[in-house]
């Protein structure tokens, strides 16, 4: 039976194959997270017994080709993000950092020798990668890193024993106090054909064991408790000279990362937004007041609508964007609205949702306030509501207004 949500039975639009995702990884989160994620929002804990878990049931870099990895369809990957945040966004996260940024980065940049050694083992959860782009002084801003590396050719001349050397600063790094390997971005001055020399931002797969490699979590956090995000320093991180990602120079790169994280934002926004409201729904048709039950109240029942219309209108958008990405058509600024849309829908639902609740939806007992304090992290990264709306902008006026 579809949610009380879904006011249009989108899910007639789905395919058996995407049902049976779906439900698959919906019935993981009941399982493995909803009876323990008020614990770890709490205590701000993130469940790492869960990763190779969440390795097994496939969600990792599923939308990949390859070297592993499920090779599932966007709209699969979609609706498997969108159950992970119904449960919490900090489970959500992992998956993205983890698939969308890190492998991803690797699937397209990286050499096949890069590939083989590490998708395959991070499709398992074996492996935990973290993605290095946002700086203390650069967030909105990556083109502003100062993060930089420098090569030192080898006794002989070229690559031959040359290394990589890393110094700078990362910060709000997912994962990075316990990942395997990070993907790290900086600058490189590299020589022009007119003799001349340039900046141009380029990746690196830094195994974390490296010396000069040290990531501290942040704490304390009031969002995204479930989950680890990190300052990291790079100080003098000697690297071999094929621990450079050889493809897409310049910030193409990251942003092409950035397009697939962001696209899981569409979905899982919808998945926080829906947990809550059936919360609510829930709490509202069994609790009493003045001798009758919550959801018998004609303003109970107006948010209630409320809520379920915006909900249904941002699921038709996040299958939209899904079914133009597996047509090979999704654009960025598609992807802008997507995730400027539904990000800002789910945090007003959620607090919404928490009215209905009145003084207990301030406890964890119960999702809504939890998912809206997650949301405040979700609707910051990959790309603020001011960077969204200007890259908005720009597609309907031809004017670029970032500076």
């Amino acid at each position: 039976m579809g949610s009380p949500a879904d006011l249009l039975d989108l899910d007639a639009e789905l395919s058996d194959t995407e049902l049976a995702t779906r439900d698959r990884v919906r019935e993981f989160v009941d399982r493995r997270v909803r009876p323990d994620i008020a614990r770890w929002f709490a205590d701000a804990h993130f469940p790492r017994e869960l990763v190779p878990e969440l390795g097994e049931l496939g969600v990792l870099g599923m939308h990949l080709e390859g070297y592993g990895c499920a090779g599932r369809s966007a709209v699969e990957y979609g609706l498997a993000a969108q159950e992970l945040e119904a449960g919490d966004s900090g489970i959500r996260t992992f998956v993205s950092v983890q698939g969308s940024l890190a492998m991803s980065a690797i699937h397209k940049h990286g050499s096949e020798a890069q590939k083989q050694r590490w998708l395959p083992r991070m499709a398992t959860g074996e492996v935990v990668g973290c993605f290095g782009l946002t700086e203390p002084g650069a967030g909105s801003d990556p083109a502003s890193m100062t993060t930089r590396a420098r090569f030192e050719p080898g006794a002989e001349g070229g690559d031959a024993g040359g290394e990589w050397v890393l110094d700078g600063a990362k910060r709000w790094i997912g994962m990075a106090s316990f990942a395997d390997v990070a993907i790290i971005w900086a600058k490189v001055r590299e020589p022009q054909d007119d003799g001349s020399e340039r900046d141009r931002v380029r990746g690196f797969v830094v195994p974390t064991s490296t010396p000069g490699f040290t990531a501290v979590p942040i704490e304390p956090k009031l969002s995204m408790r479930a989950s680890v995000q990190c300052d990291v320093t790079l100080d003098g991180v000697r690297l071999p000279a094929d621990a450079i990602l050889p493809e897409h120079p310049g910030l193409a790169g990251p942003f092409a990362c950035l397009d697939e994280a962001r696209y899981g934002i569409v979905w899982g926004a919808v998945g926080a937004a829906r947990d809550a409201f059936e919360s609510a729904l829930a709490y509202a048709q069994g609790r009493e007041q003045f001798g009758t039950p919550v959801a018998g109240f004609q303003l109970t029942q107006a948010k209630l609508v409320d809520m379920a219309l915006e909900i249904t209108k941002a699921q038709l958008m996040a299958l939209r964007l899904g079914r133009l990405k597996d047509a090979g058509r999704l654009q960025g600024h598609m992807i802008s609205a997507g995730k400027l849309n539904n990000a800002r829908i789910a945090i007003d639902v959620c607090r919404t949702a928490r009215t209905i609740l009145g003084g207990n939806g301030v406890t964890l007992d119960h999702s809504p306030m939890r998912h809206a304090n997650n949301l405040e992290s979700v609707r910051t990264y990959e790309g603020t509501d001011e960077v969204h709306t200007l890259v908005l902008g720009r597609h309907i006026t031809g004017i670029a207004a970032f500076r």
